[in-house]
């Protein structure tokens, strides 16, 4: 059957592609499935896009409405450490992503992954994981509070209006949603930078009538909070208790590798855009949490009790003391967007996820229908139809529905960043006991066997410790406790129920199918990025 592929611009293909049943996909080699994946879906990303959407997915609403909690938990030095830490390990972490999926650039990125690399029954358990935390509407939740600031209006119109939106964003191609994502990405990089710079005038006594605040409250009350208990040992709780919602803050990272089958040249645009992680963590997440440790101390009433919207961020607190109006109204605008955003990109998220599956049977087959402009349109208004529980949050107990979202995707986070450090480890085995070296790789970084293993340990201890509040003084919140712990007993649940049920096998690092993903490679060939020159480099942070 002749079968035309999609431009490399988004544009229409033939409408054949809409008929699953016309084009099979199979249990066949990878290079097999990721041709046929290739005809299904548009590859309308390009590289500013890609560059971008890892932009977003770092900047949502963590950082400007967790920030204020985190800093009363921790303290201005805690919080910045915090930051620092976890930005580290997720930068490993992207660099070992970044090579798998190099190697196998499949719409699905780490579910396919440990399918191909060790057992078909992990893709499976943590797929429809990944699907349930997606299918969360955590950012349309956070939305809802965020309105609040302005308007005693019920949240729930809100919510519609931008669960429409972002349906209709991502139903007409995946080029237009990555053009609206590269718009948001400026303003957000326009917001961060505001910040800094407004911090600092601040901070340095620049505001007419405010005097210079200086390191003042890094002296008093001091650079760590003590938190739980009293000494060093609940300082370093402080610590501990902030790595959830730092983690929450980083969620949606790991997700761009997820449209590896939607982007031209996959292989050079990802890698390309994990090098450039760490770069973007300490610029802008480091920076601004370092900005906001300066300008309001963690005992501050104000950051005490979190309202859920920029009332309770320490950037606006300090605008409003230093008597400028306008501005706070300004970041939450920004920080609404923000929840769009990154909702936009978790509706992307489930939708591919379910295609995913979809293309390995692991799901039912419908979910591979796609539109003449490649979006899978089936998967979408699955996701879609999950929207409403963002309605959860319009009562008084906002605040505690986000909470409870907030720690199922971080638990999700964390499982992620397992999978992918143990995919990244299979995959290296496989290759020595096969005779590949790491120069036979389409791209390359250093170190990436040790960050592996350094990420593995450091996410499963976090992962494990996630919820340890619960076990101090008797204040046990049953609440609380499942939504941090208990993605852990529903990954061995569907784990063994597909071992059982198709009788799954573990591979061998001999028995992983390498010479399909080299074939791939070799046929797929992509050109050499060009390297960043002079005050090209200022362009880091988007291009």
């Amino acid at each position: 059957m002749s079968l035309k592929n999609f431009s490399s611009d988004g544009g229409e293909v033939s409408e054949k592609h809409s008929d699953v049943t016309k084009l099979p996909i199979e249990d066949k080699t990878e290079d097999y499935l990721l041709k046929h994946e290739r005809k299904r879906l548009s590859q309308g990303l390009k590289q500013r896009h890609i560059q971008m959407l890892t932009l977003v997915g770092v900047i949502g609403t963590g950082l400007f409405l967790s920030s204020g909690g985190t800093l009363a938990k921790t303290g201005p030095c805690g919080i910045l450490l915090c930051y620092l830490f976890i930005g580290i390990i997720i930068s490993m972490n992207q660099l070992c992503i970044a090579e798998t999926s190099c190697m196998l650039p499949a719409t699905g990125s780490t579910i396919r992954q440990a399918e191909h690399f060790m057992d078909e029954a992990i893709g499976f358990s943590y797929g429809w994981i990944s699907v349930y935390s997606a299918f969360l509407p955590t950012e349309l939740a956070a939305a809802a509070v965020v309105v609040s600031y302005w308007t005693p209006l019920s949240p729930a119109i809100w919510i519609s209006i931008m669960a429409i939106v972002e349906v209709a964003t991502n139903s007409y191609s995946v080029r237009f949603y990555g053009e609206v994502e590269f718009c948001f990405g400026l303003l957000k990089i326009s917001l961060v930078f505001g910040l800094i710079i407004c911090g600092l005038v601040i901070d340095l006594g620049g505001v007419p009538g405010q005097d210079r605040i200086g390191f003042r409250y890094w002296d008093n009350p001091g650079p760590f909070a003590e938190y739980i208990v009293t000494g060093n040992v609940g300082k370093f709780c402080g610590f501990w208790s902030a790595i959830n919602s730092v983690v929450y803050a980083y969620a949606g990272l790991q997700g761009v590798a997820t449209l590896a089958g939607e982007t031209e040249y996959p292989r050079r645009s990802i890698f390309r855009a994990a090098k450039r992680v760490m770069f973007r963590i300490c610029f802008l997440y480091c920076a601004s949490v370092f900005i906001l440790g300066l300008l309001v101390p963690y005992n501050d009433s104000d950051i005490a009790t979190s309202t859920g919207t920029a009332s309770s961020s320490p950037f606006v607190i300090a605008i409003k003391r230093a008597g400028i109006p306008a501005l706070p109204s300004i970041i939450n605008a920004v920080v609404l967007t923000s929840a769009f955003s990154s909702g936009n990109l978790g509706l992307v998220t489930a939708s591919r996820t379910l295609f995913a599956l979809a293309v390995k049977k692991q799901a039912p087959k419908i979910l591979l229908r796609t539109n003449k402009r490649g979006v899978p349109y089936v998967a979408l208004g699955v996701s879609a139809c999950f929207l409403p529980l963002a309605y959860m949050s319009c009562s008084d107990s906002a605040d505690t529905v986000f909470s409870w979202f907030q720690n199922i995707t971080s638990s999700n986070t964390l499982l992620n960043w397992i999978l992918i450090s143990v995919n990244h480890i299979a995959m290296s085995k496989a290759m020595k006991v096969q005779g590949y070296s790491r120069d036979d790789l389409p791209h390359k970084a250093k170190f990436t066997e040790a960050y592996s293993y350094i990420s593995l340990f450091f996410s499963v201890i976090f992962l494990l410790t996630a919820g340890y509040e619960n076990f101090m003084h008797g204040d046990f919140d049953f609440s609380s406790f499942f939504t941090d712990y208990f993605i852990i007993p529903l990954f061995f649940i569907l784990y063994f129920f597909w071992k059982i049920l198709k009788k799954t096998k573990f591979l061998k690092p001999s028995e992983v199918d390498l010479a399909s993903l080299f074939k791939d490679v070799r046929e797929n060939p992509e050109p050499p990025y060009k390297k960043l020159k002079g005050w090209e480099v200022l362009t880091a942070l988007w291009a």
